[in-house]
């Protein structure tokens, strides 16, 4: 019987998945990052986070492009980018949202439901890039807007770290609902969730 010989997997990967571990190794950093900030209050971590983001945009761009150039893509590498997806442009967004002010507990709903939605997209992505590639080897179009654009989200809450709008001086104010509170802010990130999982076409360039 054959044995697999040590760190057979990591063997396995194609250069295309060292770039899309770079994507998760950028978005957990820039986790880190922010719970910096939340324990120290130094606002350069969120611009560091923030910046992070876009290192891991790069990274994620630059697997897809690799993976076509070398014409080697493979189910797992897929898997891999949406895993890595989910933290760098899910969680991520949503943790800096959380340490930038959205702390209410109507706020911690949405930005829970906003990484579901985020989960949800690239799950149907994985599921249905078959058919959507119409037999090809690229996909043609997207369902839903993809977990990427969520950058914009992030770029709105480095814009608002800069302006101070931060905690209590978060832009839109707080609405207080009983023993509820919210923020009208974290509503974007309810509306970016809501067009990740809707059934709009977005041509893939």
């Amino acid at each position: 019987m054959h044995k697999p010989r040590p760190f057979s997997m990591i063997r396995e990967f194609h250069l295309a998945d060292w770039f899309t571990l770079g994507n998760a190794v950028a978005g957990v950093s820039a986790l880190f990052s922010m719970m910096s900030y939340l324990q120290y209050g130094d606002i350069w971590h969120i611009y560091l986070a923030c910046g992070l983001v876009v290192v891991a945009l790069t990274f994620d761009v630059l697997d897809g492009r690799i993976a076509r150039w070398r014409q080697k893509s493979s189910a797992m590498g897929r898997e891999l980018d949406s895993l890595a997806d989910v933290v760098s442009f899910g969680v991520l967004p949503a943790a800096i949202a959380y340490g930038c002010g959205m702390q209410g507990s109507l706020d911690r709903v949405v930005l829970v439901i906003f990484v579901a939605c985020g989960v949800s997209r690239l799950a149907r992505y994985n599921v249905t890039a078959e058919e959507l590639s119409a037999g090809g080897d690229k996909v043609k179009y997207f369902e839903g807007t993809p977990i990427p654009t969520t950058l914009i989200l992030v770029a709105m809450l480095a814009v608002a770290a800069w302006y101070g709008a931060l905690g209590e001086q978060l832009w839109l104010g707080k609405w207080q609902v009983g023993v509820l509170e919210l923020h009208p802010l974290v509503l974007t990130f309810a509306v970016s969730g809501a067009l990740m999982v809707s059934r709009i076409r977005i041509p893939k360039l």
